[in-house]
This record gives C-alpha cells, sequence and structure tokens, in this order.
C-alpha cells in the first residue's frame, strides 16, 4: 500500500495547481492532508479510497473519482500488476 501511496502522491502533485506543485512534503501533509480523513475498502476487483473533508474537493473529484474509466479512456490498463491486478478508485465526501 504503501507504493500505492507514492504513485498516488506523485500523480496528485502532477494535478495541483501551480503554486501547490512546489509544496515540500512538510507543507502538502500540514496544508492538505492533515485535515482528511478517509478508509479503504476492498470491493470486487477494485480497491477503493474515500476521503473525508478533502479541500478542493470538487478539483479532485474531476481527476480521481472514477479513475477506472479515466485510465481505459486514455488507452491505460485500470489494473496493478504488482497489487494482484487489483484497480484502484476514489471516493471523495
Amino acid at each position: 500500500m504503501g507504493m500505492v501511496a507514492q504513485a498516488a502522491i506523485y500523480q496528485l502533485r502532477q494535478k495541483l495547481p501551480t503554486e501547490k506543485k512546489n509544496w515540500t512534503a512538510e507543507c502538502l501533509a500540514e496544508k492538505l492532508f492533515s485535515s482528511i480523513d478517509g478508509d479503504i475498502r476492498v470491493k470486487n476487483d477494485t480497491i477503493i479510497v474515500t476521503f473525508y473533508n478533502a479541500p478542493n474537493n470538487d478539483y479532485f473529484k474531476e481527476h480521481y473519482q472514477n479513475l477506472q474509466k479515466i485510465l481505459e479512456a486514455e488507452g491505460v490498463n485500470p489494473r496493478i500488476p504488482w497489487l494482484y491486478n487489483f484497480k484502484l478508485d476514489f471516493r471523495f465526501k
């Protein structure tokens, strides 16, 4: 799960507004992640990460919710081979 988190944070940085892309890990933790609660569940072949109280909720929904469909539309296989071929998806509440 640690590698999933690293990959997700890397992708997150790429999608952040320009002024936030260069934040340090400490700044990201304090200003972005400290207010978020969440849980991880598995449903069928998908790991679902649900975030509660995420700042800029609409912004993140656009880029991460229904991730499987987004990846498939880009021609990318949504399965993670090193994670037993599970798919990853995000929910924001």
